[in-house]
C-alpha cells in the first residue's frame, strides 16, 4: 500500500528479514559495475592482437563505458523514483548480462565497443537505482550507514581485484573478463527479484529534461575524455563543450519551469545533500587523478613495468578495503562530519608529499599513497550516507544520480586537465602541478565539509 505521493505506507514497511538479500543485490550491483570499469584496462593488448583495430579503438572500449555510464546517470536516477528502483535495477542487470555475453563472444572490434556502450547504459540504470533500493531498505540512519559501508566494498573489492583478476583470466583468453560477469550477474537478479520492493514516485516524464540533461553529460563527458588526448583547444573538443555548456542552461531553465521536473530545484536545499555532491566531486578528482599521475610516472620515469607500478599502489588499495567496514563505526564515535574531513585532510596532505618528494623511494611513494588512499574510506561510505539520510526515499534515485554525475564528472577532469599538464610541463613540474591542484581541491572540500550538520541537529528533509 502507497500513499497518494507514491511513498510506501507504515503497513508497507520492508520486512527486516529481507534487507540482507537487498544489501547483496546492491553490493554485487556495484561490484560488476566497478570491475568492468578497471578489469579491461589490462586485456586490452590481447583484445587487439586477436580483434586488430588501432590505439583510437582501445581507447573506446575503455571509453564508451565510461561515456554511456556518465551520459545517462542522471535520467537513470530520475528514471528509478518514476518505475520504482527495484525493477530498474532488474532490467539494468539483465541488461548488463547480455552485453557482457556480447562483448565475450564479439568477433569484430566495431561489435566489441557498440556492447561496451551497452555495458556503459546498464550500468547507469544500475548505479542509482542500487543506492535508492537501499535507501528503501534501511529507514534508520545507523543501519543504513553501515549498510552503505558493505555496499561500498563492492566497489573497493573490484578496484583492488580487478587488474589482477583481468590479468589471470587473460593468460587463458581475454573474453573472460566479459564472461565472468554472467554468473555474478544471475546470482545478482536472484537476490534483486527476492529484494525489498521500493515505492513509485508516479508523475509525467520530463522530456525535455531527460534529452538536454544527456546532451550536456554526453557532450561533456566526450570533450574531457577527448582533452585528454587531443588538448582542449582541438575543434571536436571545443564543439563537444559548447553542446554540454548550451544543453546544460537549456537543462536549468527547463527544471525551473517545468511542473514536474527531472530534477525538482528544491532536491538540494538541504545543506547536507549539496555539500555532500561538491565531496564526491572533489573526492574524485584526487582519488581518479592521484593513480592517474603516479601510473605515468612510475612507468616512464621510473622505468617500472605494468606489474611493479601494480604493487606500489596495492598498499593503497589494501588500506581502503580493510578500512571500510570498520568506517560506520568510526564515523559513530567521532562524527561523519569529522571523519570526512580526516580523510580529505589526509589526502591533502598525501598529495602535497607525493608533490613536492618526486624522487622518493618506492616504499615511501607507497605509504604517501596509502596516505592519500585514506579518503576512500573516510570519505565515501560516510558521504553517500549523509546524502541519503538528507532526501526523501521517494527522491533517493534521482539523489543518488546527481551524486554519481558528480562523482564522474570529477574523474573525467581530473584525467583531462592532469593529462594535458603532464604532457605540456617537463618532469617533475606537470606531476607536481597535477598533484598540487588536487590537493587544493582536496583542502578547499575539507573546509565545505565543516558546514555539514550532524545527524542529530539536521532539518528534515524536504518533502
Amino acid at each position: 500500500m502507497t500513499t497518494p505521493s507514491g511513498e510506501p505506507t507504515a503497513a508497507a514497511s520492508p520486512a527486516p528479514a529481507r534487507e540482507p538479500g537487498t544489501l547483496v543485490a546492491c553490493t554485487l550491483a556495484f561490484f560488476v559495475i566497478t570491475l568492468d570499469a578497471v578489469i579491461v584496462n589490462v586485456a586490452l593488448p590481447s583484445i587487439r592482437a586477436e580483434l586488430g583495430g588501432g590505439i583510437g579503438d582501445l581507447q573506446w572500449i575503455v571509453d564508451g563505458y565510461t561515456l554511456m555510464f556518465a551520459a545517462l546517470l542522471l535520467s537513470c536516477g530520475s528514471l528509478a523514483d518514476r518505475i520504482g528502483a527495484k525493477r530498474l535495477l532488474l532490467v539494468g542487470m539483465a541488461l548488463f548480462i547480455l552485453a557482457s555475453i556480447a562483448c565475450g563472444i564479439a568477433p569484430s572490434m566495431p561489435v566489441l565497443i557498440a556492447a561496451r556502450f551497452v555495458q556503459g547504459a546498464a550500468a547507469a540504470a544500475m548505479m542509482p537505482s542500487s543506492m535508492a533500493l537501499l535507501n528503501h531498505a534501511y529507514s534508520d540512519p545507523v543501519r543504513r550507514t553501515r549498510a552503505v559501508a558493505i555496499w561500498a566494498m563492492g566497489g573497493a573489492i573490484a578496484s583492488t581485484s580487478g587488474p589482477v583478476l583481468g590479468g589471470l583470466l587473460t593468460i587463458a583468453s581475454w573474453r573472460l573478463i566479459f564472461f565472468v560477469n554472467v554468473p555474478v550477474g544471475m546470482i545478482g537478479l536472484f537476490l534483486i527479484a527476492h529484494s525489498i520492493p521500493a515505492a513509485r514516485h508516479k508523475a509525467p516524464v520530463d522530456w525535455a529534461g531527460q534529452i538536454t540533461g544527456i546532451l550536456a553529460m554526453a557532450g561533456l563527458t566526450f570533450g574531457v575524455i577527448d582533452a585528454g588526448e587531443s588538448g582542449f583547444a582541438a575543434p571536436q573538443v571545443l564543439v563537444a563543450l559548447a553542446i554540454a555548456v548550451l544543453a546544460a542552461l537549456a537543462f536549468l531553465v527547463i527544471q525551473r519551469r517545468a511542473r514536474h521536473p527531472m530534477v525538482p530545484p528544491d532536491l538540494f536545499r538541504s545543506r547536507n545533500a549539496g555539500i555532500s555532491v561538491l565531496i564526491g566531486f572533489a573526492f574524485m578528482v584526487g582519488y581518479y587523478g592521484l593513480p592517474f599521475v603516479m601510473s605515468l610516472t612510475l612507468q616512464q620515469h621510473r622505468d617500472l613495468t605494468a606489474l611493479g607500478t601494480g604493487l606500489v599502489f596495492l598498499p593503497m588499495m589494501l588500506a581502503g578495503l580493510v578500512l571500510t567496514p570498520f568506517t560506520p563505526r568510526i564515523g559513530e564515535r567521532i562524527g561523519q562530519k569529522t571523519l570526512i574531513v580526516a580523510g580529505l585532510l589526509a589526502m591533502a596532505a598525501g598529495l602535497v608529499l607525493l608533490a613536492l618528494l618526486p624522487a622518493a623511494p618506492l616504499w615511501l611513494i607507497a605509504v604517501l599513497m596509502t596516505l592519500a588512499g585514506l579518503a576512500g574510506p573516510f570519505v565515501s561510505p560516510p558521504t553517500t550516507a549523509i546524502l541519503l539520510d538528507s532526501v526523501p526515499a521517494r527522491r533517493g534515485g534521482i539523489a543518488s544520480g546527481v551524486f554519481n554525475t558528480s562523482r564522474q564528472v570529477g574523474g573525467a577532469l581530473a584525467v583531462a586537465v592532469f593529462g594535458m599538464l603532464l604532457s605540456s610541463a617537463a618532469f617533475p613540474a606537470g606531476q607536481e602541478a597535477s598533484l598540487l591542484a588536487a590537493a587544493a581541491v582536496a583542502l578547499l572540500t575539507a573546509a565545505a565539509a565543516m558546514l555539514l550538520r550532524p545527524r542529530h541537529r539536521q532539518a528534515p528533509a524536504i518533502a
